[in-house]
């Protein structure tokens, strides 16, 4: 008896048992939260089949009405079924990123085939597809809103997207290829985390640590006591890879985690070059099937970009400004290298290294300089305090909200004028259940219903330093940024103010999702901003004006090469999804030829980008990984009106939210920006805030 069938029968004998199913009762929780501390394994399986019956169950009751379609009985039921499912797969999903277990990632492959033919069944319902187009036909004659112009629009393509208008010989091609694909990217994702996970650098020679700073030797030390080992302890995740890369001056040993990170889920028990094949080639038959040439062509009709033309575009107008700003900053280092004993030509391995200690040498300031005042809980109440001087929000912690794990807080959130606004789940620290990077996502999305305001719950997701047994958790500059923009994400969230949930928060244009994000992190070298939080945690001592300073003189330090990386990352996914023909290669010569336009330093024989790249891979940005510099266009754009008004200045605070945050993806994405900006977007003021534009 093979593994999933023993979990499996465990699951449905224990929710026998067990009896009452969490998810298919209320919510006897503070704003009808999830009740994290009720939730069982064996609660999910039973909850989501039990979600899909309900959702069969409410199609058949609009397939069946008697009454012409109308938007009321066919558009708004549709977007209001399924709300039983939702709860689980809300709570599921998340968890499965931020908290996931090998069982866990047992369920989500039992049930995402059936969830797959579940979402066909309704997609291809003909009766069902048949009543939207009519209500859809006769859009003109209907005195919508605007918001219900769009939702109806959505629908439509939803179901034009999803096979309605083909064959059956089509549609049974799409159901066969959308179930295999959803379990290729959940496959994908399970095997980065578990490559990630499996990587263990343990030192046990103390001269191996030099140039590292304390707290990072202690940090180490401690994760090494806590994987049962001695000495001192690195992995992949964030907080461990990064200060080890760019503060210890063994070369040998930076190399060595170099190529751990830079090559899994690359051979060996979890690669993912075969999955890799497997997602484009699935991605681009879906495609043909629609009668598109490429998988871009596919995605990137429904974005801002419109085409891969445009994508392009934009690609190399970024990198003919910034391609020989790079180069000269890669000459820099490496003269700055060579000038401090390095007899050797400067290699990916040896970039951070070598960049911090110039940074330091051009503006004398540090990372470790600048922790210290930057601890978690002053940044919390820093960045919480940036929603109340902008929006008048306040935040006041609910130790009553159950949380998954007891280092997540939860937050009720109150708009100006003292009403209730939204849940905010934070959670800050790396965990072998959390995969990396950082991430904002929501529990129970805004919508309103029979006069009700509904409000959200949202979540944000990072992996920041712990604390240690001599110092609280002090973050980086980036870390702060990384903070920055994730609560971006989450006041588009919180504020959000839509009829419907589909429109609702971020649910916008992968291209447009961005801004919000991105704006936000334009305050983190203001000084009027930062004297409000910034003092140093044993001292109290405000951070000093010459440190702000150099700071904002260390703004740009390396912006060419920060932004032909991710130029490169655009062109990889670009290339992924742009085949035309089936693809059968070497995945690793393919992505070496793909993005070696916007490589700036060596390419490193045996390293892979894409087996890991799990944005584009399992993450949803497939043709989509372009937008974070479509997006930072236009939060230059939108900051330079701030910058003109104040920073602080309620006036623009309050269009950019009325115009933008609130209205989620209520109206198509330039026309909100153009009424709060006045104009579309250019990209001078990214070149000028750069510094490669005067």
């Amino acid at each position: 008896m093979n593994r999933c069938l023993i979990v499996l029968l465990f699951l449905i004998m224990a929710a026998i048992v067990n009896g009452e199913n969490v998810f298919l009762c209320e919510y006897n929780t503070p704003h009808q939260t999830i009740p994290f501390d009720k939730i069982k394994l064996e609660h999910y399986l039973p909850a989501m089949r039990q979600g899909m019956k309900l959702e069969n169950e409410e199609i058949e009751a609009i397939v069946n009405n008697p009454e012409e379609p109308t938007f009321e009985n066919t558009i708004v039921a549709f977007e209001r079924s399924g709300s039983v499912l939702a709860k689980a797969q809300y709570a599921f999903y998340n968890l499965l990123s931020a908290e996931t277990s090998d069982e866990m990632q047992d369920i989500a492959n039992e049930i995402a085939p059936e969830e797959s033919e579940h979402s066909n069944n309704i997609y291809l319902n003909e009766k069902l597809f048949e009543r939207v187009r009519k209500v859809y036909e006769k859009r003109d004659s209907l005195n919508l809103s605007v918001e219900q112009q769009t939702l109806l629009e959505k629908v439509f393509v939803a179901f034009e997207n999803r096979g309605a208008n083909l064959s059956e010989e089509g549609k049974a091609l799409y159901r066969e290829l959308s179930s295999r694909l959803s379990l290729l990217e959940l496959q994908f994702g399970q095997n980065a985390l578990k490559a990630t996970n499996a990587y263990l650098l343990v030192l046990e020679n103390r001269e191996d640590l030099a140039g590292l700073p304390d707290d990072i030797i202690e940090a180490a030390a401690e994760k090494a006591k806590s994987k049962g080992k001695s000495g001192w302890a690195f992995d992949l995740t964030y907080p461990s890879y990064v200060p080890f890369m760019k503060y210890a001056e063994n070369r040998e040993l930076r190399r060595q985690l170099y190529m751990a990170y830079n090559t899994k889920a690359f051979g060996g028990e979890f690669d993912n070059r075969q999955v890799v094949k497997d997602i484009v080639n699935v991605r681009l038959k879906i495609a043909n099937l629609f009668g598109f040439r490429t998988y871009a062509d596919y995605v990137l009709r429904r974005r801002m970009a419109e085409n891969s033309e445009n994508v392009y575009k934009l690609i190399g107008d970024l990198s003919d400004a910034y391609k020989s700003v790079a180069l000269k900053e890669v000459a820099e280092v490496q003269e700055f290298a060579k000038a401090n004993g390095a007899d050797f030509d400067v290699m990916p391995w040896d970039w951070s290294f070598y960049s911090e200690k110039l940074r330091i040498a051009k503006y004398n300031v540090s990372d470790e300089e600048l922790r210290p005042y930057f601890e978690l809980e002053n940044v919390k109440r820093g960045v919480f305090g940036l929603a109340t001087k902008l929006y008048g929000l306040t935040f006041k912690k609910n130790a009553d909200i159950p949380v998954y794990n007891p280092e997540v807080e939860a937050f009720d959130v109150f708009d100006n004028d003292g009403s209730f606004l939204a849940v905010l789940y934070t959670d800050f620290h790396p965990r072998e259940g959390k995969r990396s990077g950082a991430w904002m996502t929501e529990y129970k999305g805004q919508y309103m219903e029979n006069g009700v305001n509904s409000r959200p719950h949202i979540s944000i997701v990072m992996n920041f330093s712990r604390p240690t047994e001599s110092q609280p958790s002090l973050l980086t500059f980036d870390e702060l940024t990384t903070f920055l923009h994730e609560f971006g994400h989450s006041i588009h969230g919180m504020v959000a103010n839509s009829t419907y949930e589909s429109l609702s928060g971020t649910n916008v244009y992968r291209d447009f999702v961005e801004l919000p994000s991105q704006l936000l992190e334009n305050w983190a070298t203001e000084k009027e901003y930062l004297d409000g939080f910034a003092v140093h945690y044993k001292t109290g001592e405000r951070i000093p004006a010459d440190m702000i300073e150099k700071i904002r003189a260390a703004a740009n330090f390396n912006t060419g090469y920060q932004t032909m990386r991710q130029l490169s990352f655009g062109l990889l996914d670009m290339a992924w999804h742009t085949l035309s023909d089936e693809f059968n290669g070497d995945v690793a010569a393919f992505e070496g030829e793909a993005w070696k336009a916007a490589l700036v330093l060596p390419a490193v024989d045996g390293t892979l980008m894409s087996s890991q790249f799990s944005h584009i891979f399992s993450g949803g940005y497939a043709a989509g990984y372009y937008s974070y510099k479509w997006a930072e266009v236009l939060d230059a754009d939108a900051f330079s009106v701030f910058s003109a008004n104040g920073i602080f200045d309620e006036r623009t605070a309050t269009s950019f939210r009325r115009e933008v945050l609130e209205r989620g993806g209520t109206e198509h994405p330039m026309v909100l920006y153009k009424r709060f900006r006045g104009q579309e977007p250019t990209i001078e003021p990214l070149l000028k805030r750069n510094g490669v534009k005067r």
